[in-house]
């Protein structure tokens, strides 16, 4: 579940190696671009952090924060079967 902390959503996932990993943020990045909205993200082995804010608000969670990691949590999907 995202939490919303210090104006800003996060959320870490956990894959089963590092090679998960990459992909799982390869597919990350082309929602985010699609959308014109980048995380912060910090990968260590085959966890991945995800932080959302809007730069241009302020750094505050907006609509777009949401949108966004509804679609990190569908890309996800296809990692946790």
């Amino acid at each position: 579940m995202w939490k919303e902390v210090d104006n800003h959503l996060e959320k870490s996932f956990k894959l089963k190696d590092f090679k998960q990993a990459m992909a799982f943020l390869q597919l990350i990045a082309f929602e985010a671009e699609a959308l014109n909205h980048h995380p912060d993200i910090h990968n260590e082995y085959n966890k991945v952090d995800i932080q959302l804010s809007t730069h241009s608000e302020g750094n505050k969670v907006t609509e777009k924060d949401r949108e966004l990691s509804k679609k990190i949590d569908a890309v996800f999907t296809l990692f946790s079967k």
